[in-house]
């Protein structure tokens, strides 16, 4: 499910994972592995990949379909 919504989110924002890959300090290759759910990603990578994308932790994570963060609504 991260994987999924994670890339889902990178191509929405018109993203190449050139551009998050500098975001997260990593490789295009781990961005790739993480989309393609070979691999996760540190706590502390989720975090910036949440405030990048402006939603929550449990979204990405598949716990919510509901992408805003808790105590926000989207406008």
């Amino acid at each position: 499910m991260f994987g999924e919504r994670f890339r889902r989110l990178r191509k929405e924002k018109g993203e190449a994972q050139t551009a998050i890959a500098q975001v997260l300090g990593v490789t295009v290759t781990q961005i790739s592995d993480m989309e393609n759910g070979k691999t996760m990603t540190t706590l502390e990578k989720l975090t910036i990949i949440c405030q990048h994308y402006h939603v929550s932790a449990d979204y990405l994570l598949g716990l919510t379909d509901d992408p805003a963060p808790h105590g926000r609504k989207e406008p």
